[in-house]
């Protein structure tokens, strides 16, 4: 028999109490795990984006148009490989127009070539290229709504009015993490013809691919320059950078998140202390047995740190092992379906798995030092008389 052992097996004395104290730890472990998911995914919208890939919008604000031939401009400029063009489309399932997903009208042509990082099956982009009302769609839509290829789809457009048809052509993957997977895509041309005369030949926005990734910048500044006399002037960046800033924008909610979960950490700590704590007090007499018996302070110091490294063990593996059906399964796959473009990958990093469970280890440490201190200060004569 051990000291650790011991303590392990201490452990077993009150059970409600210990059921209880792993599972007040565990709720804090999935909470932490939780709240650092969320900011990691948040963040992996920037930090995943394609550097080599540059968008340009209109210089007043995002959401006014360009005109198409803006393109060729693009297209001209020195170091740019390919250019593809997008509108906002904004329409919304008729029957479930609460649940939101981004959908776009795009330049058939030209923006697979672009977004290499969205996969499509040849065949099927193949069929969407030769159907006018042909749409491609995430695979977390098309789980989200049920779609299959070859399903008939109606939208109900707000910013263009009216009932739209498509046909579901493909479904495309995502080889990048900051992929949304839950889009539309459909004809540009189809919209386009669709519209109003003084409507046609706008686009949201235009998207490039360079060369070079270093050479961002320089490029950027360059399709700028193109646009500096013209009625309509632009800005350029980098897809990573427009992540960055939308990611910014939300900078307050971000910090709100840390602090959070640094209380979270400070409350499963009291929770702790106070367990072993009760446990101390009430084993007092115990302790001056053992002293009595031969042990020494350090013993006791270590007994009591060993049992309750030992019960945030196993408060922290209940809540890393409530977090991936929880928080990754669960959570992670409504957003990942329901908010695609701010959350386009939700999973639990190893990383943030491990520290949950270390620092669960840590903080049981930590919280056991003061009750440690004061039972290794104990005189054995004392401790015998005391009842608890």
């Amino acid at each position: 028999m051990t000291l650790g052992s011991l303590a392990i097996k201490n452990v077993n004395r009150n059970r409600l109490r210990t059921v209880l104290t792993v599972l007040g730890v565990a709720v804090a472990v999935l909470s932490f795990v939780m709240l650092r998911t969320v900011l990691d995914a948040w963040n992996s919208a920037a930090e995943y984006a394609a550097q080599d890939r540059l968008a340009t919008w209109h210089k007043v604000t995002f959401v006014m148009p360009l005109p198409k031939r803006y393109v060729d401009v693009v297209r001209a400029v020195p170091g740019v490989k390919k250019a593809t063009y997008l509108n906002w489309f904004g329409a919304k399932h008729p029957t479930r127009d609460s649940e939101f997903f981004a959908n776009m009208a795009v330049d058939t042509e030209t923006f697979f070539d672009v977004y290499t990082d969205m996969v499509v099956p040849p065949e099927q982009l193949a069929a969407w290229k030769a159907d006018r009302q042909g749409a491609i769609i995430g695979k977390n839509l098309a789980k989200q709504f049920g779609w299959n290829v070859g399903d008939e789809v109606t939208l109900t457009g707000t910013i263009y009015t009216g009932d739209w048809k498509f046909r579901i052509r493909g479904i495309y993957t995502a080889s990048r993490r900051s992929v949304d997977q839950a889009q539309f895509l459909f004809h540009w041309d189809y919209m386009n013809e669709s519209l109003p005369e003084g409507w046609r030949d706008k686009i949201g926005w235009i998207t490039s691919n360079i060369e070079h990734e270093s050479k961002g910048p320089e490029i950027s500044a360059a399709i700028d320059k193109k646009f500096d006399d013209r009625d309509i002037q632009v800005q350029t960046m980098s897809e990573r950078a427009l992540n960055s800033q939308f990611v910014g924008a939300a900078s307050a909610i971000l910090t709100a998140l840390d602090v959070v979960s640094i209380v979270i950490l400070a409350i499963m700590m009291l929770i702790l202390g106070n367990t072993i704590a009760m446990g101390v007090r009430e084993r007092t007499r115990e302790y001056g047995v053992l002293l009595a018996l031969g042990f020494q302070p350090g013993h006791i110091v270590r007994f009591i740190i060993g049992e309750s490294m030992f019960i945030g063990f196993l408060g922290g593996l209940t809540g890393l092992a409530l977090s991936y059906p929880i928080v990754q399964q669960g959570l992670g796959r409504f957003l990942e379906e329901n908010m695609g473009s701010w959350f386009p990958y939700f999973r639990i990093p190893v990383p943030v798995a491990v520290a949950a469970v270390v620092l669960a280890i840590g903080l049981a440490l930590f919280a056991a030092l003061i009750p440690a201190w004061r039972a290794s200060k104990l005189d054995a004569v004392d401790a015998l008389r005391r009842l608890g």
